[in-house]
């Protein structure tokens, strides 16, 4: 199974759209951040997705997903490192995070576990920590 993870085209919303919807990951926002989302794509569909959500005092990692038959493979982690790498492009301070079910993945990358006090306001603002996700969602943070 060959892919190959690129930043995100115009056009690709509707399959991000799906391939998070399958894994019941909220959709509220991401259009507006699609310039920040990378992608892996095989021969005929996107098969993988991570996005950034770019704010003064960092950014929020989310909808990380990957399509079921690729899942084990290592996509994940490729995608997670590539957004990494944007971060650090954009000298993003640190980046953040909130799960509800992988809050054993993200340690691997450097992520910990922090309260949700300690996210910096432009962040706090997101969508994701004022509706899209519960309040019960674990906060990760990733220094750079």
């Amino acid at each position: 199974m060959t892919y190959f993870v690129e930043e995100a085209r115009p056009g690709d919303f509707d399959a991000i759209a799906a391939l998070l919807a399958g894994h019941k990951l909220p959709l509220d926002g991401l259009r507006e951040h699609l310039a920040t989302a990378i992608v892996a794509r095989d021969a005929t569909a996107i098969v993988g997705s991570a996005a950034l959500e770019m704010y003064a005092d960092g950014a929020l990692l989310r909808s990380v997903a990957v399509a079921p038959g690729r899942q084990h493979t290592g996509l994940g982690r490729t995608l997670v490192d590539k957004a990494i790498e944007l971060a650090r492009a954009r000298d993003v301070p640190a980046l953040y995070l909130l799960t509800t079910t992988a809050e054993r993945y993200f340690p691997r990358f450097g992520f910990e576990r922090i309260d949700r006090a300690d996210v910096p306001s432009g962040v706090q603002r997101s969508v994701e920590f004022t509706s899209a996700c519960p309040a019960s969602a674990i906060v990760m943070r990733k220094v750079l």
